[in-house]
């Protein structure tokens, strides 16, 4: 008997992990992909050959997806769309190509990052209970919709780039025993759906370890519930806009530091370089990649670049790693390069 209980445990542990799980994350974020090909855009490898944008990218490695979500989105070519229909169309497309999948919840109806955290105008004039349970409904939805489509997401943030809190002013940072409470309806919800599923909290500038040791002191000390701690790192947006050699040994030293100080993994969820610098963007992320595989107790997952698809000629983005030309440029080699 405990031999055929013991083969059912081990049955449902196998369907409810992901596939992949435990391999190293290489990943893109591609949320402008359906937009870029509604428009016309056609994708093509080194070769000039047309392909599909997928292929092109699990040709160069990448065994990831990361999809951004927003509430009621507007139809803008570059600030809209991502509703959870597509965000469902786009997993399942994924995954069908054998990618893993992370959902980003920006809680929000377009961008939510550190410039700005609109709540979505659905929930305005909500009091705090109210949008608590907006929080949990939102996110409980979208995940049943991924569920029904077959999709069990690896990964799933609660909020992007939150230094400063989201669904301001309620989930703001000057309030933390609120921003906690809001951060566990949204864990809540991803886990009674999907049990396997790990949530992350995100912040930005990764090699910034005051930032981040502020942080999420403050979210201990809340009650805030998460397994992964998700970071961007673009050196492109630092002060003076400096070389990544000046910063990849912080954003080292902070990874090592949170993984040891609050046992968490760690995950660089957002990457990204100039696009008209492709050689230095190629080692960048290898320089990235090793870091990340280096965080002890193999607490480091993986590197996600954001809009590598993005080209600046569609997008006017610039840190895609697409040309003029509609090729992938040699940053995207990375995700190939051999390993240290």
């Amino acid at each position: 008997m405990m031999k055929k209980i013991g083969a059912l445990l081990a049955l449902l542990l196998a369907i409810a992990t992901p596939a992949g799980a435990g391999e190293f994350a290489k990943g893109a974020d591609i949320g402008w992909l359906q937009q870029m090909e509604a428009t016309g855009y056609k994708f093509h490898d080194e070769q000039g050959k047309q392909e599909d944008a997928l292929q092109i990218l699990k040709d160069h490695g990448i065994n990831t997806v990361r999809l951004r979500t927003w509430v009621n989105p507007s139809d803008d070519r570059t600030n809209g769309h991502n509703s959870k229909d597509e965000t469902v169309a786009m997993a399942v497309r994924a995954q069908k190509m054998g990618m893993r999948v992370m959902i980003n919840f920006h809680y929000s109806d377009s961008w939510a990052d550190p410039s700005k955290q609109n709540k979505p105008a659905a929930w305005a004039g909500h009091d705090f209970p109210r949008l608590l349970e907006d929080v949990y409904s939102y996110t409980y939805d979208v995940m049943s919709a991924l569920q029904a489509a077959g999709v069990a997401p690896e990964w799933v943030q609660v909020g992007n780039e939150t230094p400063g809190g989201m669904i301001y002013p309620e989930g703001s940072t000057r309030n933390w025993p609120q921003l906690a409470q809001l951060i566990n309806k949204g864990y809540d919800a991803i886990k009674a759906v999907s049990p396997a599923s790990k949530v992350i909290l995100h912040l930005d500038r990764g090699n910034d370890s005051k930032r981040f040791r502020t942080w999420f002191d403050n979210a201990r000390a809340n009650g805030a519930r998460y397994d992964v701690i998700g970071m961007s790192y673009y050196p492109y947006w630092l002060p003076g806009k400096p070389d990544y050699k000046k910063s990849i040994d912080a954003l080292a030293r902070n990874m090592n530091d949170m993984a040891a100080r609050y046992g968490k993994e760690v995950m660089i969820v957002e990457v990204g370089g100039e696009d008209k610098r492709p050689q230095n963007t190629y080692e960048m992320l290898v320089a990235v990649q090793r870091k990340v595989k280096a965080v002890p107790n193999q607490k480091g997952l993986g590197v996600i670049y954001w809009e590598p698809l993005g080209a600046r000629s569609w997008s006017k983005y610039p840190l895609s790693a697409w040309g003029d030309d509609g090729r992938p440029t040699r940053a995207m080699q990375a995700f190939l390069a051999e390993e240290p």
